[in-house]
């Protein structure tokens, strides 16, 4: 009757498995597995849809197995979104395109180069851990180049935009000394600050976060000396290759006759489209005093909002979300989610039980008659009747009730003896010995067999240690049966660690109960947190060690600290960037800005994952940590530029936007955006949510708040200027105060 009415039931195969994953038990484990899911695939599959039935299926290993092949189903997408990332950087360094001189006037060469060096640092960075025994992860694969393109991308377009400023009638040397001058302290300071912000954070016990950071610091260190070196020869290379007529890509291939781009004088290069937008348009708007008051307000309340919003943003990382979206897990995890009405087990497990008769731990732990009121079992059994807050869905089944039942003189079908002393199985388990054997009866049912103990043998219905240490094997070994139903072979075999159990203290053993159904992440997270507690107060209580474990807590032990670890790295990062530009630019004014604008990018970035419900987790966290040094390359640049730029502070943000915005905009904005997009055609739910929307945000919030926020807080706080006026035949020529 039940089964025709069931809406669903679970089948369960145990198999043997072991730690070391190397071994045979393992190897064998995994290998049925496998077997087992291709027979689910090929075989039953079709099977039961043919009769209109669901079958949701998994294994152990079907998760490890899926995420191996999820790790390749994007290969394609994440190549395309570098590619096209390439490709734009390849163009974006270019002079504005004229048909008539682009195919010298064009930098793709030099774009092209400067990818490669930005790829190897990234290798160095791989290749320096990978050989003192420090793997890389998939994050790292996926993440840190996105970083360090985004950080060399930056300084590529600003080096080279800095020499096109230059006056032509300076010779090629002359323009990239002063180009140098010009831009070299911000990108030093913006490469140290993201380095040392970095590097802080590995230190940090996630291992997830550390490793990231390790990989990161040194990427972006190993960048940033590529690109003072090595790309400042190729720049020199690739100009000289301009001036001679010489055709980009094919630089053996020459032109006849001079070079020079339409409208320009022998002296003069005519400023970029995205620059005189800056400089004539976005500068001129972020001056009027209310557009000022406007985007101070919005900001401002955008923070505030932000912060609020954190507080729902929940720990974890939803298993169907890393999964492709056509694995057989996703409808195995929907199936459980919405039919299981039980949780995962969970075993309290008692290390170091003292079972000797002059020892109380016994009634310390059962929780028949005798025991302590505020036994182990007994507060378990407490706990189970308020299951919202303590997670726990029914008492604990009990090795050591069962044993002392098994024990008891009532039992008579259970501990038996021979004559001899050995053990007599019960009555329905013919036959008890050999045909020859004279102990056996008519249908092999066991003669000469007596029970284990009168309740004279046992002191106020408990064993002696000598009785404890014998019989506890024959309970473990004995097969459950309507005489006895309370064998323990097979519900506790594996509860109970006998070697050294001859000492009179059991080393460790267990006591299984279940977890009440957990539906999402943070159900995982309060059920472990909720465990915790409860196993403290009782190991306080009762003088004992006692821990929780159940097989999903591997997983989510990151979690419980996950706000704490994640806030520690996030300070650490923005206070190291605080440190550097302090240091190097001895301007308190100018790295409190500079605080203050990484600060309210951190804050907005976890308020949009608010909501977009975007969970904290080892992902989110790494790219929080990412955005601190991204969120840096939109603010150093333009806050230098504006403290060596001379009058009043409009002018000074006038001239910072035009000089360093249009390289910060197309270096990093639209650099990142074009490969951003591509990401949203992933076939995988993670890079859609973690790397699609959150690089997309951080893309755009670091956009607003360097070139919108920054400027605007600027023009009205902003530090004094650090440039000195000489008057020279009546010509006023501003110097950077280095």
């Amino acid at each position: 009757m039940f089964l025709t009415q069931a809406s669903a039931f679970i089948i369960t195969y145990p198999v043997n498995n072991d730690v070391d994953s190397e071994s045979k038990v393992s190897m064998r484990a995994v290998a049925w597995e496998r077997a087992f899911i291709q027979l689910a695939k090929e075989e039953l599959l079709p099977m039961v849809q043919s009769k209109n039935l669901t079958l949701a299926f998994s294994s152990e290993s079907s998760i490890e197995d899926e995420l191996k092949r999820e790790s390749t189903a994007d290969a394609i997408t994440i190549s395309i979104s570098y590619l096209v990332m390439f490709a734009y950087i390849s163009l974006t360094l270019g002079d504005t395109p004229h048909l008539s001189s682009f195919y010298i006037s064009s930098k793709v060469l030099l774009g092209l180069s400067g990818v490669m060096l930005v790829m190897l640092s990234v290798l160095g960075s791989v290749g320096f851990f990978s050989a003192i025994g420090i793997k890389s992860t998939l994050i790292i694969m996926e993440v840190i180049p996105f970083l360090v393109l985004a950080v060399g991308v930056d300084n590529m377009c600003i080096l080279v935009h800095a020499v096109k400023r230059q006056p032509l009638e300076l010779p090629l040397e002359g323009r990239i000394s002063n180009a140098l001058v010009e831009v070299g302290p911000s990108i030093t300071l913006a490469s140290l600050s993201e380095v040392l912000a970095f590097a802080v954070g590995s230190f940090i016990p996630m291992p997830a976060c550390r490793v990231f950071s390790m990989f990161a610091a040194l990427a972006v260190l190993l960048d940033f000396l590529l690109q003072i070196t090595a790309f400042v020869a190729l720049i020199v290379l690739d100009f000289m290759r301009a001036e001679d007529n010489r055709i980009d890509c094919f630089p053996c291939v020459k032109i006849s006759g001079p070079f020079m781009e339409p409208n320009e004088g022998p002296s003069q290069r005519k400023p970029g489209l995205l620059a005189r937008y800056m400089k004539e348009v976005h500068a001129p708007i972020l001056g009027i005093w209310w557009v000022k008051a406007i985007v101070i307000s919005v900001f401002a309340a955008f923070a505030l909002a932000s912060i609020a919003l954190c507080t729902r943003i929940e720990p974890g990382l939803e298993q169907q979300i890393v999964l492709p979206r056509d694995s057989y897990l996703q409808g195995y995890f929907n199936n459980v989610s919405e039919y299981l009405r039980i949780g995962p087990p969970l075993y309290f497990v008692v290390k170091n039980y003292n079972y000797s008769s002059e020892s109380i731990q016994t009634n310390q732990l059962c929780s028949i008659s005798q025991c302590d009121s505020d036994s182990l079992l007994n507060e378990i059994s407490r706990a189970s009747l308020i299951p919202e807050s303590s997670y726990i869905s029914k008492p604990a089944a009990s090795w050591l009730d069962d044993f002392l039942v098994w024990l008891s003189p009532e039992a008579f079908g259970c501990c038996r003896k021979f004559t001899n002393g050995s053990y007599c199985p019960p009555d329905d388990q013919p036959p008890c010995c050999s045909s020859s054997d004279g102990s056996c009866g008519i249908d092999g049912v066991c003669q000469d067999c007596t029970t284990c103990f009168l309740h004279s043998n046992l002191t106020n219905d408990r064993p002696s240690t000598a009785q404890f240490m014998e019989k506890l094997p024959w309970f473990l070994d004995a097969l459950p049966s309507n005489d006895c139903a309370k064998g323990g072979h097979g519900a506790y075999t594996e509860s109970v660690e006998l070697p050294g159990y001859e000492d009179g203290v059991i080393q460790a053993s267990s006591f299984r109960t279940y977890h009440t159904p957990l539906n999402k992440q943070v159900d995982y997270v309060n059920s472990m947190r909720a465990a915790r507690e409860f196993s403290s107060r009782v190991s306080s209580s009762l003088k004992m060690e006692i821990f929780p474990y159940s097989v999903f807590y591997i997983y989510f032990e990151q979690y419980l600290d996950i706000w704490r670890t994640a806030l520690i790295n996030l300070a650490i990062a923005i206070g190291a960037v605080f440190v550097v530009c302090l240091i190097i630019t001895w301007s308190l004014w100018s790295s409190a800005i500079i605080l203050l604008v990484l600060a309210m990018i951190v804050v907005d970035m976890m308020g949009v994952m608010a909501i977009l419900n975007i969970q904290l987790n080892a992902v989110s966290v790494v790219n929080l940590v990412m955005s601190v040094g991204i969120a840096v390359e939109f603010c150093v640049h333009v806050t230098h530029a504006f403290s060596v730029s001379s009058g009043d502070r409009n002018h000074r943000t006038k001239e910072a936007l035009g000089t360093m915005g249009a390289s910060v905009f197309s270096g990093i904005t639209l650099t990142k955006l074009v490969g951003v997009i591509v990401l949203s055609f992933s076939r995988t739910e993670v890079f859609v949510v973690y790397y699609f929307q959150m690089f997309l945000a951080l893309v755009l919030l670091g956009f607003l708040h360097g070139l919108v926020f920054l400027p605007v807080l600027l023009s009205m706080v902003g530090p004094p200027s650090r440039s000195l006026v000489i008057q020279k035949q009546d010509q006023p020529v501003v110097l950077p105060d280095q």
